[in-house]
């Protein structure tokens, strides 16, 4: 700040009192999102009283001018803020001093001339290695020390010392001397403009001043050398301290090495460029060299998603994200730069811009996706085919615990943009990506040979190209779940599950697992993640004796987004005798809010059952919601304010028996007299599926309900027997027995 200012190096306290001042109120604590003021005050901060440090400045004089052709403003350089934000502190070219002064107009556009004065007011490099003390120093010595530094300065042998200064003072303030005070009310501001700042010089007193230099003073025109000895120095018993040690020539250090511990990653490995670094980035090495810690990565990438593409386009981070993004099109042949055809017409495109986070809410890397306006499409015309099998969350539990039960550990790959590997069959055109037209060929379009996101077909393509892949390298697909691949290699056998470009893999033989993830790399380009630890939202902790499922990222992010990080926690989530109605006469509320909060805690069910019931009961309002419903919707947030950490734990090696529960609710629902069927299936202890669900019918007694419930049990039991012939296991007695057993008295 000094340097760019131009100001001399006495002004330095004055830049580091401005520099703490604009920190705390601009830099964001990432644990909590928030600045230091705004966590302080729970509000804020207003940022356009901000002014930029060593600008010149006009003090303006509201009272006290002599006569009407008297100069009414006072030129001075802005050096930063007050707490009480009403003045700035200020220093007076016609006083020579540092003031606090309440009417400042301040002049941005000029820039600040650099002052004149000695070569020692302006070397910055050597500035602060001359206020190091020596650690063993007392405190009868810092005051000799401290009185030494008067009389040398009074004697015109050193400069006015500057606020703030680093000598530690141990004598009383002066009574005599008048200190600074804020205004009393508005009018005392007005007509006391000007407030003399005791803080400015800490060695003020009534002892006569040189001629020369009023105290308190900071040198403008510095014309003249201030004769300063070489060897002035501070001689005490136990130690020497030099005092301010200027040299007459200002040295200049070079460095033509740049030490070795500043070198991130292997010396040996030479140097790198960026085609060479496989499936690595720069955070991966910094935080896998152990110099940097693992926030340290956020000085390298944004922090803020662009709303629109002019908005990326002025920041160097998300320009170098798009050209990856088109990139990879050119490295995979997506597209061909064509004329449109006569009777054709193109498909928009748009930017999509997101920071990718971690599990801990770390941003992690700027991703920027290209995407086509696919609701343009005509069914016959730009696509015929769309569907593409999909894995169910109860599929990946049944993984999960299968893996557990086993255990061995679960691994995650990423396809790294996974649609453009799909070919596409049909003739599409698009339009050339905002920001990046051909200025050459601005009128031409792409014609695409492979699949964008956004289109109808992407995800049907992209199935058909890796199951075509893993069926040719000796994979078997799954009977009844078409996105789990089995290979066995002698005892032993490798799983993957997939859910679109989300790969999860588990082998007992974790050479299978490193030959599957070359058999990947060989025809897609891969982002190795390591063990499995962040899926779909879920968070899987892979500990040594078992698996920990939960969602208590997801549960904290919600309550931010709806604001209620701050709410009172609730013990349970619903009141034991609710009786909710349509509440007719109640007050509407914002049915996009009430339909997003369900939406979100019917997602959160996939690893929290205890939320089931409740979330069943209060989704049924979603069409006209009523204040009462927001209110007891809120309390499942409250609820989840105090159980965050709640979820499902899969040991490792205990038993692995197939267990299922069923049960009714005859008459619950207060509306229409339906019954609500609710189940649940354990495989040992390792609850992997679970439903509750309003009955379509109304049953006219406790039978029907019984049946009905019995219905979609055994639906929902046939799936899993099914599912886990695919791992071997086989269950056909134990459901039959247990239906037996619910519906006989």
């Amino acid at each position: 700040m000094l340097a760019d200012s131009k100001l001399p190096v006495t002004f330095w306290a004055e830049a580091v009192n401005t520099a703490c001042h604009v920190l705390n109120r601009v830099l964001t604590v990432k644990r909590h999102n928030k600045t230091c003021y705004e966590l302080l005050n729970n509000r804020k901060s207003n940022l356009e009283y901000l002014l930029p440090f060593g600008n010149p400045c006009t003090l303006l004089k509201v009272r006290d001018v002599p006569t009407k052709f008297s100069a009414k403003a006072i030129e001075g350089i802005f050096l930063g803020y007050v707490a009480n934000l009403t003045t700035k502190r200020v220093y007076n070219k016609e006083t020579r001093q540092v003031e606090e002064w309440f009417h400042i107009d301040c002049s941005n556009r000029s820039l600040p001339q650099m002052a004149i004065g000695p070569d020692w007011a302006f070397d910055y490099e050597n500035l602060f290695k001359s206020f190091h003390l020596p650690s063993d120093i007392s405190d009868e010595d810092a005051a000799v020390l401290y009185d030494s530094c008067q009389d040398a300065q009074h004697n015109g042998f050193l400069p006015n010392a500057v606020p703030n200064s680093s000598i530690p003072s141990t004598s009383a303030p002066d009574p005599n001397v008048a200190s600074c005070s804020g205004p009393q009310d508005s009018e005392s501001e007005e007509d006391n403009a000007i407030f003399q700042d005791s803080s400015a010089d800490p060695l003020l007193s009534d002892d006569p001043l040189p001629s020369t230099q009023a105290q308190g003073e900071i040198p403008t025109n510095l014309d003249s050398e201030i004769p300063i000895p070489q060897d002035y120095s501070y001689q005490s018993e136990s130690t020497q301290v030099d005092v301010l040690p200027v040299p007459k020539v200002a040295s200049i250090k070079e460095h033509k090495d740049h030490p070795v511990r500043n070198i991130i990653g292997n010396l040996q490995d030479g140097v790198k460029t960026r085609s060479l670094v496989d499936n690595t980035c720069l955070y991966t090495c910094i935080k896998d060299s152990g110099v940097l810690d693992d926030c340290s990565h956020s000085c390298f990438i944004s922090q803020v998603e662009p709303k629109n593409v002019e908005m990326a386009l002025n920041d160097n981070n998300w320009i170098e994200a798009m050209q990856d993004e088109l990139a990879q099109f050119d490295k995979l042949k997506v597209w061909n730069l064509v004329d449109l055809p006569k009777g054709a017409y193109p498909i928009g495109t748009k930017w999509v811009f997101k920071c990718k986070k971690d599990d801990r809410g770390v941003v992690v890397r700027n991703k920027a996706r290209l995407v086509v306006q696919g609701f343009n499409q005509h069914e016959g015309i730009d696509y015929t085919e769309v569907y593409a099998p999909i894995a169910r969350l109860e599929a990946i539990r049944l993984f999960l615990a299968f893996a557990s039960f086993k255990g061995f550990k679960v691994f995650q790959l990423d396809v790294k943009s996974a649609f453009l590997y799909g070919k596409v069959k049909e003739e599409v055109y698009v339009c050339q990506p905002p920001g990046f037209e051909d200025p050459m060929h601005p009128n031409m379009v792409f014609k695409l040979d492979k699949a964008l996101y956004g289109l109808h077909q992407a995800p049907r393509a992209w199935y058909e190209t890796l199951s075509t892949h893993l069926l040719a390298n000796d994979f078997v697909r799954g009977k009844i779940d078409s996105t789990l691949f089995i290979k066995k290699s002698g005892g032993d056998y490798l799983l993957v599950q997939i859910y679109v470009d989300d790969i999860t893999f588990g082998s007992t033989n974790e050479g299978l697992c490193k030959d599957f993830e070359g058999v990947m790399k060989s025809k897609f380009e891969m982002s190795a993640m390591g063990e499995l630890s962040f899926f779909l939202g879920v968070q899987v902790n892979q500990k040594e004796d078992g698996f920990f499922i939960h969602h208590s990222k997801y549960v904290k992010d919600i309550l931010n987004r709806f604001k209620m990080e701050d709410c009172t926690p609730y013990d349970t989530p619903i009141p034991v005798n609710h009786k909710l109605h349509s509440d007719s006469k109640g007050k509407d509320v914002d049915c996009r809010l009430y339909r997003a909060m369900i939406g979100s805690l019917v997602y959160l069910t996939a690893s929290r059952p205890d939320i089931m019931f409740a979330v069943c009961i209060y989704s049924g309002f979603q069409a006209k919601p009523k204040e009462s419903h927001l209110i007891v919707v809120k309390r499942i947030f409250r609820y989840l304010k105090g159980k965050q950490r709640l979820g499902l734990w899969y040991p490792h090696g205990s038993n692995f028996d197939f267990n299922a529960y069923t049960d009714y609710d005859f008459g619950g629902c207060c509306l229409d007299m339906k019954s609500t069927t609710g189940g649940c299936q354990f495989l040992g202890n390792r609850l992997v599926s679970w439903q509750c669900k309003k009955q379509t019918t109304v049953s006219i007694s406790t039978c029907e309900a019984e049946y009905i419930a019995a219905a979609s049990f055994c639906s929902q039991i046939l799936w899993i027997q099914q599912q886990l012939r695919d791992y071997g296991l086989n269950f056909t007695g134990t459901p039959c027995l247990l239906i037996t057993m619910l519906l006989c008295p």
